[in-house]
């Protein structure tokens, strides 16, 4: 039982939520409480057979305040002790009092405290006990606190070792709250004038204020304004197919150089190609116009295999109207069996410096 009272009494000490916020001044202070105490006295020596348990009451102390450590007070409760005489088998209530004086010692000036005193207690009769424990204290205001506490109490009559607990308010005279000092305001901060150099961040001969491309890489040349210049270049490539006598088959010895047609259309994707198929001039002029244009039929369809639209490929068959070579020879007709391309494209590049 007394283990269970001492566990309620810390539990309504610790519920208060806030700490003691600011040193207390020397002063008196007075206060009421409400009081439990839980007893446990056996075979009373004046009433034989009469056993004494626990009491609810009230009170009343004064104490002072000597410093943010230490304070004293003085203490008188009423009491309403529950007993039981068992001689005449019934319960029934019996008045105590109880004064005495504690000592408290406030924990880094602050909301715990720890206290010890003396008490004498009249109850039946008189008892002597010494106390100690530990309490809490909640300012409100600069004076009124309220204040929970529990302690052990040892009877040097008797062997009594009891528990107490209470829970009061209190009001601390002499204490000011000290006003706030004025806030002075900060000195202006001193203007100190710093020379600036124009910068040129990236090295252009532009300054920064007047930069419109910053960071421009160091080997382009620049305009007025900072920016990368750009000159328009016309960039080519051919293409020289030779076929044998009477054939429009395209030999895969040339697929590397259609290949690489191919890449220039899809880099350039503004341009167009234009087959020219030629063709010697042994044979029928009409079967060798006819004949020139299928071969330059068979090397855009390499093109379109590589990837090329087939509307940005012209070809024409111009059969033996422009022989690259005239003379009468074999070497001269397999020169003439050819399909050429010429493609041209304009490219923007940058100007270096």
């Amino acid at each position: 039982m007394k283990l269970k009272s001492l566990t309620i009494a810390i539990a309504l000490a610790a519920t208060s939520a806030s700490t003691f916020a600011a040193d207390k001044e020397e002063g008196f202070y007075i206060g009421a409480f409400g009081d439990y105490y839980d007893a446990s006295w056996k075979n009373m020596r004046d009433q034989a057979g009469l056993d004494v348990n626990e009491s609810t009451g009230w009170g009343v102390e004064a104490g002072y305040r000597f410093s943010d450590y230490w304070s004293a007070r003085l203490e008188y409760a009423d009491m309403d002790f529950n007993a039981f005489d068992k001689v005449a088998g019934n319960r029934n209530n019996i008045d105590g009092e109880r004064y005495g004086i504690d000592a408290l010692y406030h924990l880094d000036g602050g909301p715990f405290y720890g206290l010890f005193g003396i008490k004498e207690m009249d109850v039946v009769d008189d008892n002597t006990f010494l106390n100690a424990g530990v309490g809490y204290q909640h300012f409100i205001t600069d004076g009124l606190f309220v204040n929970a506490e529990t302690a052990v109490y040892q009877g040097l009559d008797r062997g009594y070792t009891d528990v107490g607990a209470k829970i009061g308010i209190n009001y601390l005279f002499g204490q000011n709250a000290a006003p706030a000092e004025p806030v002075q305001p900060a000195p202006e901060p001193e203007v100190v004038e710093v020379a600036v150099v124009p910068a040129d961040s990236d090295n252009d001969n532009i300054l920064d204020a007047d930069d419109q491309c910053p960071n421009t890489p160091m080997e382009d040349a620049v305009d007025g304004t900072g920016c990368t210049l750009y000159e328009d270049r016309e960039v080519t490539t051919s293409l020289l197919v030779t076929f044998p006598h009477d054939s429009a088959e395209v030999g895969s010895q040339y697929f590397t150089d259609i290949a690489s047609v191919s890449e220039f259309l899809k880099e350039h994707t503004d341009t167009t190609v234009l087959l020219e198929g030629h063709a010697s001039a042994v044979g029928n002029a009409n079967y060798n116009k006819m004949l020139s244009k299928k071969r330059a039929d068979d090397v855009a369809k390499e093109l379109v295999k590589d990837g090329i639209d087939e509307d940005r490929i012209t070809t024409v068959g111009l059969g033996e109207e422009r022989l690259k070579n005239t003379a009468n020879t074999k070497a001269a007709h397999a020169e003439n069996r050819r399909v050429e391309a010429h493609v041209k494209s304009i490219e923007r590049v940058k100007v270096k410096r």
